[in-house]
């Protein structure tokens, strides 16, 4: 058997009793166009290894086999084992895990370095688990293409000024490159979410080594950005801020919003 040799998607989810769990954030993308795409962007090779997570009937599982990769897919659903059974004997290069992506230890799973991570991300835990392999150390991925909701996607990307820039823009950018693959209208999926979605890529830049500072200080600055930086960060430098904000050419008045990830990581440095 090979990857041609499959059946169809919806047949696979009819057979197995596939029906999407609103509980476990189940939106499949069957469309083989728009999963091939996808794994177009993971510019993955024989011999590269894509961590996915979430595969589901096996839609965007089928797209990253075809790469030529050998794929590592960690699904919660004890559903969706026999498809993954079958989709490793058509290519004998999946590794099944079932695991909780949030809890999954994935040093444990003994990736190699330079591992691309690829998923159709369960919503309800998209920015837990982005923030999670933004921030792990050490680091094995070198490139992830993963999908939001294109709000998330439109805050990951969001520049110093924008209503929609916030801490998830802060520590993406401060800690990757992202940017945008392309967007898919709710009407791709089964079953259809009520928000089009967003594919982001994000290239490895190393890993700040002022990350957990940079954690801090954007949770007191954003969680009262209507305030100026001379009272939100207090709590962070306490009576030394106003030298801080000086040396580092941050006016006191100035709001959460209107500091550049420069800004955020020089003032990370100063903790």
């Amino acid at each position: 058997m090979s990857l041609e040799d499959l059946p169809p998607l919806r047949d696979v989810i009819a057979e197995h009793g596939l029906a999407a769990k609103k509980g476990l954030g189940q939106h499949f993308l069957l469309d083989l166009n728009l999963t091939r795409k996808i794994a177009g962007f993971c510019d993955a090779q024989d011999g590269d290894t894509i961590l996915e997570i979430g595969p589901g009937p096996g839609g965007l599982t089928r797209a990253l086999l075809e790469t030529g990769a050998d794929v590592v897919a960690i699904e919660r659903d004890q559903r969706i084992a026999p498809v993954l059974v079958q989709l490793n004997s058509a290519t004998g290069r999946l590794r099944a895990v079932e695991a909780d992506a949030l809890k999954a230890d994935e040093h444990g799973l003994r990736l190699p370095q330079g591992t691309v991570i690829a998923s159709n991300l369960p919503y309800n835990i998209s920015t837990e688990l982005l923030v999670k392999w933004l921030t792990m150390s050490p680091r094995i991925w070198r490139r992830m293409v993963l999908m939001f909701q294109k709000e998330v996607g439109d805050r990951i990307l969001a520049e110093p000024g924008n209503k929609t820039y916030g801490r998830l823009s802060v520590i993406a950018q401060a800690a990757s490159q992202p940017r945008l693959g392309f967007h898919l209208p709710a009407r791709a999926f089964t079953p259809p979410p009520k928000v089009d979605s967003s594919v982001l890529v994000f290239d490895d830049t190393g890993r700040p080594e002022v990350i957990d500072q940079l954690q801090r200080l954007t949770q007191a600055a954003f969680s009262q950005r209507r305030k100026m930086l001379r009272q939100s960060l207090r709590c962070i430098f306490g009576p030394r801020l106003g030298e801080v904000l000086e040396r580092e050419g941050v006016a006191e008045t100035a709001r959460a919003e209107e500091l550049s990830v420069d800004d955020y990581l020089r003032l990370a440095h100063a903790i």
